[in-house]
């Protein structure tokens, strides 16, 4: 063997992967901010997992059974209910792959759901572990890997709002310390020469660290010339200003985001990528802007006029939910940008109070829940301000209760519908809740339906109602397909044709992360959110409750938190009487201890993207199996030696004889009696025999060249090769 393969070589190995995977961090550390991709710490975990059985070198029955479970904890984490491995886990699990198994063998690339992708990311992620060990350890090609990131990370900075200053210095600290490891081990493998660490280290890479500060500070100091090149972003954004125009017609495609009239729902629009407004807060979710009643089969109004009341002091006499539903005391801070061009604010579920920099004269619409500032032409106007709210999550005990009686003013506004709406509208919302037996149940049936596979979110393409075709009508049964507008609106009707009153909300989603240090820390985040963020949704009404968002967009998760209480344990609900100061330390302690048991919260269409495990149990968790790994490992010949005479009971063929024959050698060379550089098998045979006082091990190899020269082995042959092949192995064990 050269000394490549050596013991000593494994510390250089090692450290040449490690630089490998931190490379490939720097491949996902923008996903929170460029995607909608959460949990990137789950992801980042689940890649080292990968680098470090790949590291060991475990074998592949005992490596694989192990990452195939570490995804499966993730998916089950991540969207599925129930234990792992119960009946109603395997359904779900089954239902997930066959939707999207369907979704590929009808070319629909575009509609996989979160689970599906995730499932995918894992395996390409999984793919790299062994791409990059054959790149760095085996090949010890750098180059080119090194090559990609840069590209990567500096057309992101380019192009997209992840800041690669950080991570352009990191690259190129990582990429000198593997380039120089590299070309050591290369070094040696021309000369021929055993690798000393202690050495290499004085004269290599003491030397590269010095530089690399050197550099780095050079580089922070130095006077920097400003861009010989424009930005792009400014031009290509310019240039698509007219996007949408169809030639030779004089219609249009929409764009993208908030607008005022609903009346008339339908069509194809673009994306739009404005900045809107930046939000800074705890948590990502849902801002509400407004809500509309009445549905006139084309589309959404309102069946009153608007009354507005003038707010003091900041204080917004909003109760969309209860006194009685448990909330968490959140604050927040928005910024319009220029390019906002409505005059209403947003604002999360549970709003409190606003306060801007200037003295603000707030106008509040009860029954919208639309709030505007007096004086005001655009949001933009405003600028900054912050709210005050406390965002509910929803006990399903008191969701389920079947004992609901609603206001006539809740009836006459909410359960409107128009008067040659199908009939089958009715029946199919009918049939989808024919075993649900509370309002709960119901509702979640139809936020669930679209996700049955029929349906396909798509922004292009999507009918217009014409004459007297409904629009709700139209989506369900003809065309299923479309966005937002189409599943909360059918949503909504189909709700109200089982007597549920419900309404359409609207608004932005939560936006995405522009900082990457954000994904990584637990401090406020900010947010920005686009035109194309802008969303409707679904709001239930419960008599007990108050109102309810549902989201049964496919890809969206916007419902709401809704926990589940434990048996015979009443529920800690934040109240309107626990907000006096001497009470605030003893709410905070009560919201943190309610967060950990709410571990069981269904947020819709089994999309739920929050891990609720607490991160030291995870740390527990890979631990366990990051020292069960290097167990099996270090004392990998043992159990090994065991399985091989259990597979190989007798040499019936000559295959199994060669196969046994070099597996004996694998085992003296991990025992340290290893084959020199121009050793021939006869002379290292000798050698093994006279460390034993034995000659088997001569036998062995004489009958092992037989089979390499003239490939033969006789009845007799076969049973002493075994018998002297057995010998060996347990006097090795």
């Amino acid at each position: 063997m050269t000394s490549l393969h050596q013991k000593d070589t494994k510390v250089f190995h090692a450290l040449l992967y490690l630089g490998g995977f931190l490379l490939f961090m720097e491949w996902l550390r923008p996903l929170a901010i460029i995607s909608d991709t959460g949990n990137v710490e789950i992801f980042i975990l689940f890649a080292g997992f990968c680098f470090l059985l790949s590291l060991i070198r475990l074998t592949r029955w005992i490596a694989i059974p192990l990452k195939f479970a570490a995804v499966l904890i993730i998916l089950d984490g991540l969207f599925l209910q129930g234990r792992i491995g119960s009946q109603g886990w395997l359904h779900s699990f089954s239902t997930q792959l066959d939707y999207n198994l369907g979704l590929i063998q009808n070319q629909v690339w575009t509609d996989f759901t979160p689970f599906f992708r995730t499932l995918l990311f894992l395996i390409i992620l999984w793919l790299m572990s062994f791409l990059l060990h054959y790149w760095f350890v085996v090949a010890r090609r750098v180059f080119l890997f090194v090559l990609f990131t840069f590209i990567y990370i500096t057309v992101l900075d380019t192009f997209t709002t992840y800041q690669a200053d950080s991570a352009i210095i990191r690259t190129v600290i990582i990429s000198l310390f593997v380039f120089a490891i590299a070309s050591f081990l290369n070094q040696m493998d021309r000369e021929r020469l055993r690798p000393a660490f202690g050495k290499w280290f004085a004269s290599s890479l003491i030397p590269i660290v010095i530089l690399s500060s050197i550099f780095i500070a050079v580089g922070f100091t130095a006077p920097k010339f400003n861009p010989i090149w424009p930005d792009p972003v400014p031009y290509l954004t310019s240039t698509a200003e007219n996007a949408g125009m169809i030639e030779g017609s004089d219609k249009t495609v929409q764009k993208v985001g908030y607008g005022i009239d609903d009346s008339k729902l339908g069509g194809s629009f673009i994306q739009d990528d404005t900045p809107v407004f930046m939000a800074e807060s705890e948590r990502r979710h849902y801002y509400r802007i407004e809500s509309k009643n009445q549905y006139t089969g084309k589309g959404w109004e309102r069946s009153t006029n608007l009354e507005f009341e003038e707010q003091s002091n900041g204080s917004i006499d909003l109760d969309l939910f209860s006194s009685e539903v448990k909330t968490e005391r959140l604050e927040a801070s928005i910024t319009f940008t220029e390019q906002a061009n409505f005059n209403k604010l947003v604002y999360p579920y549970g709003l409190d109070a606003i306060t801007g920099q200037e003295q603000l004269e707030l106008l509040l619409e009860k029954e919208t829940g639309t709030i505007e500032i007096e004086g005001k032409q655009t949001a933009s106007l405003l600028g900054e301000y912050q709210v005050a709210y406390r965002y509910p999550s929803f006990s399903l005990e008191q969701l389920s209760q079947d004992n609901f009686i609603d206001p006539m003013d809740i009836k006459a506004q909410y359960l409107q519908l128009p008067a040659n709406l199908p009939d089958r509208v009715v029946a199919l919302a009918e049939e989808i809740t024919k075993d649900a037996t509370n309002r709960y149940d119901r509702s979640k049936a139809i936020e669930d339906y679209f996700d049955n596979g029929n349906y396909t979110y798509q922004t292009t393409d999507v009918a217009i109602p014409e004459g007297d075709e409904d629009y709700v009508d139209q989506f369900l049964f003809d065309t299923q397909v479309g966005y937002c507008d189409n599943f909360s609106t059918s949503m909504v009707v189909m709700l109200r044709a089982l007597d549920i009153p419900a309404r359409w909300a609207k608004g932005f989603t939560g936006g995405q992360l522009t900082d990457q240090s954000q994904a990584f820390e637990k401090e406020k985040n900010t947010y920005e959110i686009t035109n194309g963020n802008a969303h409707s949704w679904v709001e239930v009404y419960f008599p007990t409750v108050g109102w309810v968002p549902f989201e049964p967009t496919i890809g969206f998760t916007g419902g709401a938190d809704v926990y589940q209480e434990n048996e015979g344990e009443a529920s800690e609900t934040e109240t309107d009487e626990e907000v006096d100061e001497e009470e605030q330390q003893q709410e905070n302690q009560q919201q943190q201890e309610e967060e950990q048991e709410d571990t069981n919260a269904d947020v819709g269409a089994n999309n739920n993207s929050n891990f609720n495990v607490p991160w030291y149990v995870w740390l527990i968790i890979v631990s366990i199996i990051v020292v069960l790994g290097v167990m099996l490992y270090v004392y990998r010949y043992r159990w090994l030696n065991r399985l091989m005479l259990y597979r190989y009971p007798t040499f019936d063929n000559v295959q199994a004889f060669e196969r046994a024959y070099h597996y004996l050698l694998r085992v003296l060379h991990h025992q340290g009696i290893k084959q020199h550089s121009g050793e021939t098998l006869r002379e290292y045979a000798v050698r093994v025999d006279q460390q034993f006082n034995l000659n088997k091990m001569s036998e062995l190899t004489a009958m092992y060249e037989k089979i390499l020269y003239r490939n033969e082995l006789s009845l007799d042959q076969d049973k002493y090769a075994h018998q002297l092949w057995k010998d060996m192995l347990t006097l090795l064990l």
